[in-house]
């Protein structure tokens, strides 16, 4: 099927229903930020592949919103299908709501399904169509209706992940969040975060590409952990580390059932931002509920010992396969053909090689020239372009070992650059830079610390429209709360807590052209403690990736005294912890492309 007849599809359905608006979300019904295969109805329905954006269809029209990292990309896939592009964030735009509030009419009805709808949208929505005297069918997954051979929930099995690689056993972190639900006075706390479960379990899966998590729902009490899970997944391992712990294991969908047995002698947490609209929906009235962000959000971002050493190693084997891969590209473009497809697969390759690799830890960026100037393109059979020896190419990957996850962008010139590519450049450089240097007082959040890297684009009135950096999980969410740079808070969501020790951050700004060429250069932070002085206790950050940046694209003059200093001390680092694992002509290429910087 086309999108249009798709849509259409869609609409016969609504009107079958009554429904004047259907929404479809990009979610599973754990709210995660990336979805497996089967969740994928809204690009199914679209034709859109980003990894954000709402579709809402009325009887008449079609709309899609999505945010900056995607306008280009979405612009173009949605081409023909009349479906009507919103861009998040931008003047004039309305969001989801006063869009429903303004073409609704009297009596409206909203339809969704709420297992992929959070509580506060869910609720937003009912508003919406009690004010208009109409109401909300919230049962009925109109998209899986049209969806012919939709991928099934996937039956790959879980893993443990040993307490030499969590840093911190089951029992635990089970005391811990005890100890915050007597805080709240919490009977039962309701986890629906895929990475949470997997963090207080020390139990990964398979069930989203690229992420290792598995599809479960969990409810803690003071005795014990129920886990809602296909116990398929489960080997006889893992069931005895559950039955060691305290843990059940229950169906994957008798949650639903199971919200309905809590009484008004309870007392449930559950975190507003990751619940699903249908699982409060099955709440009794008179049930009481504490509502906040569950407390492992912020236990899981605060790295231990442990993890932190691991994500070290993690850093280290990856900061050799990419110098590896940088010098391969450098050495063979324009001499053998490589295209975006085949260099992010050699890449991969060479990750492969570095020992405990488990998987990429999200969906590979290589784009070369133009597709680079769309934030997060994906190549494609359709897309897909060969490597030439000219302009930039930017790679935004990933790797996840046993000893954690990796993120790292780089973009490095294939030939001869533009001028203005080069000053782009080396802005970016310098904006990374002078954000890795901070030192900031304990307190400060990553809104506070976001002009570092915003400066050098904004005093040439330039900008990127995306965030500079967000939390990193330990082979959990890539994306993961609640650490992130940013220099506004979100439209709907809570503002970034203090940075604290042992977390860990991303520093990516960019710029990005469109019809000529993007940059990005990203490297990931260790969030430390510095000098504790009458001031307060002051912070820093440490590089947690060793990958050089490329000097045939910098333009050094463009940098100041203290800008070339950071990058040639960076550089030192790159030299000194990847070179002993490269073979001579490698060694000897690292040695040219980390040396000393001067105007």
């Amino acid at each position: 099927m086309e999108v249009t007849e798709k849509i259409a599809a869609l609409q016969s359905l609504m009107a079958e229903q009554g429904m004047d608006a259907y929404i479809v979300p990009t979610a599973d019904f754990h709210q995660s930020e990336y979805v497996g295969e089967h969740f994928m109805a809204r690009a199914f329905l679209t034709g859109f592949t980003g990894s954000a954006g709402t579709a809402v269809v009325t009887r008449t029209k079609s709309y899609l919103w999505t945010d900056g990292r995607y306008f280009l990309q979405a612009a173009a896939q949605l081409e023909g299908s009349g479906i009507i592009l919103m861009k998040s964030g931008e003047e004039g735009v309305p969001e989801i709501a006063e869009l429903l509030e303004k073409e609704l009419g009297d009596g409206a009805v909203i339809g969704f399904d709420g297992r992929t709808v959070g509580i506060r949208q869910g609720r937003e929505y009912e508003e919406i169509a009690r004010r208009k005297g109409g109401k909300i069918i919230c049962q009925e997954d109109l998209v899986d209706k049209i969806w012919q051979n939709r991928p099934p929930l996937p039956q790959n099995p879980a893993f443990s992940l040993d307490v030499r690689y969590a840093g911190e056993d089951v029992s635990s972190k089970l005391k811990r969040v005890r100890e915050k639900m007597e805080e709240y006075q919490a009977s039962a706390l309701l986890l629906t975060g895929l990475d949470d479960i997997g963090w207080m379990l020390n139990i990964r899966g398979r069930d989203v590409e690229y992420f290792p998590l598995l599809l479960s729902y969990a409810v803690v009490t003071m005795d014990g952990v129920e886990l809602y899970v296909d116990a398929r997944k489960l080997d006889s391992s893992i069931k005895k580390h559950l039955l060691h712990n305290c843990i059940q294991v229950h169906n994957y969908d008798s949650i639903y059932g199971r919200m309905k047995k809590f009484t008004k002698d309870e007392r449930i947490w559950l975190d507003e931002a990751q619940v699903n609209y249908a699982l409060s929906q099955n709440l009794a009235p008179d049930v009481p509920v504490v509502i906040g962000e569950n407390p492992l959000i912020l236990m899981k971002a605060v790295k231990n010992d442990v993890e932190v050493e691991n994500i070290r190693k993690a850093h280290l084997k990856d900061g050799v396969a990419h110098t590896k891969f940088m010098y391969w590209l450098k050495q063979n473009v324009g001499k053998i053909q490589i295209t975006e497809m085949s260099a992010s697969e050699k890449l991969e390759e060479l990750r492969a090689e570095q020992g405990d690799f488990i998987s990429p830890s999200f969906g590979p960026i290589s784009a070369y020239k133009e597709h680079a100037a769309i934030v997060h393109y994906s190549s494609s059979p359709e897309t897909n372009v060969e490597l030439k020896p000219e302009g930039l190419f930017l790679t935004d990957t990933g790797g996840n070992y046993f000893q954690g996850s990796t993120d790292i962008t780089r973009t490095v010139a294939l030939g001869p650059v533009t001028d203005e590519e080069r000053a782009h450049f080396t802005t970016v450089v310098a904006s990374m830079l002078n954000l890795a240097d901070v030192v900031f007082l304990h307190g400060a959040t990553g809104m506070n610390l976001d002009y570092a890297a915003r400066e050098p684009f904004w005093r040439q009135r330039l900008n990127y429209n995306h965030g500079t950096g967000h939390g990193v999980g330990y082979l959990g969410n890539i994306h993961e709360p609640p650490q992130r740079f940013m220099w506004k808070p979100p439209v709907n969501g809570s503002a970034a807590p203090a940075l604290e020790k042992n977390m860990v951050i991303t520093d990516e700004p960019g710029i990005y052209i469109e019809g000529s060429h993007g940059i990005r250069i990203e490297n990931e932070l260790l969030v430390c403690e510095d000098e504790k002085n009458k001031y307060g206790q002051f912070m820093r950050f440490e590089h947690l990736t060793f990958v050089p940046i490329d000097l045939d694209a910098l333009e050094p003059g463009l940098l100041t005294e203290r800008e070339l200093g950071l990058l040639n001390a960076y550089h030192g680092q790159v030299y000194e912890k990847i070179s002993p694992y490269l073979d001579e002509e490698e060694r000897g290429w690292l040695k040219t492309y980390t040396r000393e910087v001067t105007v």
